[in-house]
């Protein structure tokens, strides 16, 4: 069976409830395009543990603060299509944006607490636009796997708070962060670094990973730790540094390391802003 591109909603749920007809698994990856291998280590997952594959593409434009980001972010269909085939994908939803928020649209959900802090506190909305689209998606499109990266760690932990809170009966997969061979982890944004700044990202890679080698070798100090990773940041002049902080699994922001913790990270090099985290 060839794979299907759909446009609409009401084309996207037939095709879903001819499969559920069939008795099939359904395993969906949200995107929003500029595909490469992190959304593929999605994807295949969703293609060995279902037995019908659903990928979107949909630029959300409710979760983007900078309307020049937007704007700026990469979109190629035809490549997009041309990567799921090659996975196996069975179907693609690509929605136009008057699909998904047609006019007098009003509603939004919000996910208190962990939308707040490090993300939510540096691009006010962003969750908010995600979960919103999200909980659309899972209406649209009642799998029973979802599929997300632990790149985007926090906005995973977001979609599981809200799935747990509201009670929709999908199961969230986490996907590990998918990286170069030099450490920088894979995303859309990296397109637009200009080769310079490309040399310089892995130092995000390199701090997260000193801040790793702190923590296990017994550093219990939050501050300690951040100055450790922060001294790698310093040595490229060219890195901005918006966050870096240690987190436990609700992203407060800790001041003594206990337990499970992530490193996150948000900085700018040039026009790009890059974001990485590493649970220890």
């Amino acid at each position: 069976m060839s794979m299907i591109l759909v446009r609409t909603i009401p084309e996207i749920r037939r095709d879903i409830a001819a499969a559920r007809e069939r008795d099939m698994s359904i395993g969906l990856v949200p995107t929003m395009g500029a595909l490469h291998e992190g959304h593929g280590a999605l994807l295949r997952r969703a293609r060995e543990e279902n037995s019908y594959a659903v990928a979107t593409i949909f630029v959300n434009p409710t979760q983007f603060d900078r309307p020049e980001d937007l704007e700026k972010y990469p979109r190629n269909l035809e490549a997009d299509m041309a990567f799921c085939e090659r996975i196996g994908v069975d179907a693609v939803f690509a929605p136009d944006a008057r699909e998904m928020y047609p006019d007098q649209f009003l509603t939004s959900v919000a996910v208190a607490g962990i939308s707040s802090r490090l993300e939510g506190e540096f691009r006010p909305g962003h969750f908010r636009g995600v979960a919103t689209v999200v909980a659309k998606l899972f209406q649209i499109i009642p799998a029973d796997r979802a599929y997300f990266g632990e790149k985007d760690a926090q906005q995973l932990a977001v979609i599981q708070k809200m799935v747990a809170d509201l009670n929709i009966p999908i199961a969230i997969v986490p996907v590990a962060t998918v990286r170069e061979p030099d450490g920088v982890a894979m995303s859309s944004r990296n397109q637009r670094l200009t080769p310079d700044d490309r040399r310089i990202a892995p130092r995000l890679y390199q701090a997260l990973c000193e801040a790793g080698r702190l923590i296990r070798s017994g550093s219990r100090s939050a501050a300690e730790v951040k100055l450790g990773a922060l001294a790698i940041l310093a040595s490229s002049p060219e890195i901005r540094v918006e966050y870096l902080e240690i987190v436990d699994p609700t992203f407060h922001v800790l001041e003594t390391v206990t337990g499970e913790v992530r490193i996150a990270a948000a900085v700018w090099l040039g026009q790009v802003r890059l974001i990485d985290n590493l649970k220890v």
